[in-house]
């Protein structure tokens, strides 16, 4: 994998594509995320980004320019909440082959207004019953779906299904998103003792009749309590385990791309 970089960007291809658009060319570097785009000056209406391994597509600075964005061949399996706010000029977007799986993972795309042509091909999203009638109704501004022209006895079809209170509640039905786990994010923990043990302990306390029956109830709530603690050092010691060995690997797979590149020369 390779890091974007402000000198990558500077070393990359850039070229008038046939269109006549300015490109930037970022294919095949195998680029996990995406930063650093400031570097481009917004000098370009056509960013490549094609056969990288990026999992999310944000990251993006203000780019007033950029019309075109090719992202095929990757693994987005998400899509930033902001990003109309970013590339608000984007008029082509292609996703095809990579990972979005559920259709409100793609709701965000309704708030960039000029977004006109979208695929989404060899997505398992596409797959999803009434994928192309949903995706023509949250983004209406949409003219081109997977490389076919919408056309307009799909809109009139994609209104009637989720127009209404029984529509919305259907589109929200269907338009469920992927639960998947974003860095930055706490992790949910279940620690400590259920509410069974805490009504155990104040019933044992409650009804103890000698020094020796209420010792015996505080002695379980140290118990308990211990539990909770070794609970927690469990899940802390488990996170920081995973977090070693992705270091780990990913060591290794540096020093293993520096050697092919040592080779080839």
């Amino acid at each position: 994998m390779v890091k974007l970089t402000a000198e990558l960007i500077e070393q990359s291809a850039q070229y008038t594509n046939p269109v006549r658009d300015r490109e930037l060319d970022l294919r095949g570097y195998k680029i996990p995320v995406i930063e650093n785009l400031g570097a481009t000056l917004d000098q370009f209406d056509t960013i490549d980004l094609s056969d990288n391994d990026i999992r999310k597509l944000d990251g993006f600075p203000l780019l007033k320019r950029l019309k075109c964005l090719l992202v095929n061949n990757n693994r987005v399996a998400r899509i930033s909440d902001t990003l109309a706010e970013s590339i608000q000029s984007l008029e082509t977007l292609v996703l095809s082959n990579n990972s979005m799986q559920e259709l409100g993972d793609l709701d965000s795309l309704g708030s960039m207004k000029s977004l006109t042509y979208l695929s989404l091909l060899r997505n398992p999203v596409t797959t999803k019953k009434h994928y192309r009638l949903y995706i023509v109704f949250k983004i209406p501004q949409l003219r081109v779906l997977d490389f076919q022209r919408i056309k307009q006895k799909e809109r009139e079809a994609a209104t009637k299904m989720f127009k209404g209170k029984k529509g919305q509640e259907r589109a929200q039905d269907i338009g469920k998103r992927s639960k998947t786990f974003v860095p930055g994010e706490k992790l949910v923990e279940k620690t400590g003792p259920s509410k069974e043990d805490v009504e155990l302990i104040k019933n044992a306390i409650a009804n103890a009749k000698t020094l020796d029956e209420g010792k015996k109830s505080e002695d379980l709530e140290v118990k308990l309590w211990r539990r909770k603690k070794i609970w927690k050092w469990q899940m802390e010691r488990d996170i920081d385990w995973k977090q070693e060995k992705n270091i780990f690997i990913g060591a290794i797979q540096a020093n293993l791309y520096i050697l092919m590149n040592i080779s080839l020369k």
